[in-house]
């Protein structure tokens, strides 16, 4: 089982934001603390949302060698369980008085097929991947029109075709993408954008997205390699194309 936080986002630039985006226990854990440092530097004032303590600090630190002014603000929470997306909003706006970005990326995945997944295993993904999320952004939406903010879920390329072995998963991230299409719709009269961004394997640090050791063998070489090769274009993709890619700033309009 991979399960991933989330992060809460409050002031980028031009705008203030709320981001949920942590993936620190995640496939690819690196992508999470990327962009939480892309962000930083972009002076970004940032609410980071999980259920790890002892992991935020690790992540808080790294956060501040990209900038020592932010200064994130934690919340211990889990998205799944009915009355966190009310008090996680509410603890954001009561430090940084409004909302203009929520970025949703909490999500679970468990390995089954359609002959081994089990039910609690589903509800699981589905309650975090999909109704978390859902519960999160309705919380946020009033505050998103009043400053004609933005959404971004970080959805998956198995939310567009499907992969073995991951059922559920794949489920989940395909209801996300309409999701993303529903409510885009819904608020474009209001001004509230709404996007998803779907990546496949991101390079980010080659080893730690396989989990793979320190010291690259020439074995973990060639499973890299290999692994490339599954995608289109021959590779994996790169992390400053996916963060160019996360609409959260006026530029994006």
């Amino acid at each position: 089982m991979i399960g991933y936080g989330n992060t809460l986002i409050s002031t980028l630039n031009e705008t203030n934001s709320l981001i949920q985006s942590s993936m620190i226990h995640s496939s690819f854990p690196a992508l999470g603390l990327r962009a939480l440092q892309f962000f930083a530097k972009e002076e970004a004032s940032l609410a980071l949302v999980g259920r790890n303590a002892e992991r935020f600090q690790k992540v808080t630190a790294k956060i501040k060698e990209a900038n020592m002014k932010i200064d994130p603000l934690v919340i211990l929470a889990d998205i799944s369980v009915d009355g966190e997306a009310e008090r996680i909003i509410s603890e954001t706006l009561h430090k940084f008085d409004h909302l203009d970005i929520l970025i949703n990326n909490a999500g679970f995945v468990i390995p089954g097929s359609i002959e081994t997944t089990k039910i609690a295993d589903f509800d699981l993904i589905m309650g975090t991947n999909v109704r978390g999320t859902l519960i999160l952004t309705q919380m946020a939406i009033p505050h998103l029109i009043a400053t004609k903010g933005n959404v971004v879920n970080v959805s998956s390329v198995a939310g567009l075709r499907q992969f073995e072995n991951l059922l559920a998963y794949n489920m989940s991230k395909a209801a996300l993408d309409q999701f993303t299409r529903c409510v885009a719709l819904e608020l474009t009269g209001k001004g509230v954008r709404v996007n998803s961004v779907n990546p496949a394997a991101i390079d980010t640090n080659p080893r730690e997205n396989l989990g793979l050791d320190q010291e690259n063998t020439p074995e973990q070489v060639a499973a890299m390699e290999a692994y490339g090769k599954l995608h289109p274009i021959g590779r994996v993709g790169r992390l400053y194309m996916l963060l160019q890619r996360w609409q959260v700033t006026m530029r994006a309009t």
